[in-house]
């Protein structure tokens, strides 16, 4: 019987804290409006780490069976766990393993559902896409980095605020708009390294799609596009100023975005893409406890 060790890697459990900060935002979100609440939140966590679980463990046995874990060249942040491939659990268990964490969170929904309203439908549909059709589906279409962003980004900030109060904000959608961009250059950053692997197992990503130096700049994009929402929203009085404070970390992405401008059909450097993850978990976490400090000086 496999171990705790090949559960938590086939799960990517050091990727696991991007889901804690995007509830952090949300609640932060929520805060702000004068409505936030335990319950309701810690249920949103548990929902969506099970539905971060999911998606990464499905990923891995995908990957596993089209051969693209057997050839990628692995970095803490890319190319898979090596898990499956080194035989410390078998793609079977790997998959009860990831449809076990998938029913958790749409029981979650469910719940959810039951007692907050129809308002979530929309969120829960979109999310139960995003889990089950992420891997075989929506990353060989072209459209895995937009339902990452939504999926792993801009729903579970949304998403959290929504469950407190059973209506939507304009705070919470202000805040999610920079955890879209963030998650979408998390997830198209990090396909640079598994380039020639994606394309032979049959991804259709961003990168395959335009080529290194446009997706490129594309990332470069995306990334500016994060302290830009943050400044919008603070300029038409969606966000306290005090929320400016979250722009603060995109000082991190100097590596990432030197490398994106001047030398994109180079190996992106491994401390590159810890910044980009760094950048993303801080960004998220300041807004989230920005918004808290706000709700508490109003």
């Amino acid at each position: 019987m496999a171990g705790i060790r090949a559960y938590l890697g086939v799960a990517r459990a050091s990727f696991l804290t991007l889901p804690v900060t995007l509830v952090l935002c949300g609640a932060g979100a929520a805060a702000y409006e004068g409505e936030l609440y335990l319950e309701p939140t810690v249920l949103a966590l548990v929902g969506l780490v099970a539905l971060h679980m999911a998606v990464n463990i499905l990923n891995e046995v995908s990957d596993f069976k089209t051969g693209i874990d057997l050839e990628t060249r692995r970095t803490p942040f890319s190319g898979g766990s090596g898990t499956l491939p080194m035989g410390a659990l078998s793609p079977r268990e790997a998959t009860v393993f990831g449809v076990v964490c998938a029913g958790i969170g749409l029981a979650i929904g469910v719940w959810f559902l039951a007692t907050v309203g129809w308002v979530l439908v929309p969120l829960v549909v979109i999310g139960a896409v995003s889990v089950l059709g992420y891997t075989n589906f929506l990353a060989r279409r072209g459209v895995g980095e937009v339902a990452a962003g939504l999926g792993l980004g801009s729903l579970p900030v949304i998403g959290t605020a929504l469950v407190q109060s059973g209506h939507l904000s304009l705070t919470a959608v202000a805040a999610s708009i920079p955890a879209f961009f963030m998650t979408f250059d998390l997830l198209l950053l990090n396909e640079f390294p598994d380039e020639e692997p994606d394309r032979r197992g049959g991804r259709r990503n961003l990168l395959l799609i335009l080529g290194r130096r446009r997706a490129a700049r594309l990332y470069v994009a995306a990334a500016v596009a994060v302290p830009l929402a943050l400044v919008l929203a603070v300029v038409t009085g969606t966000l306290p100023p005090i929320a400016l404070a979250a722009a603060l970390p995109s000082i991190l992405l100097v590596q990432p975005l030197r490398w994106a401008v001047r030398e994109p059909e180079s190996d992106v450097p491994l401390p590159a893409l810890g910044t980009n993850v760094l950048w993303n978990l801080a960004t998220n976490a300041v807004l989230g406890l920005a918004l808290i400090i706000g709700a508490v000086l109003l």
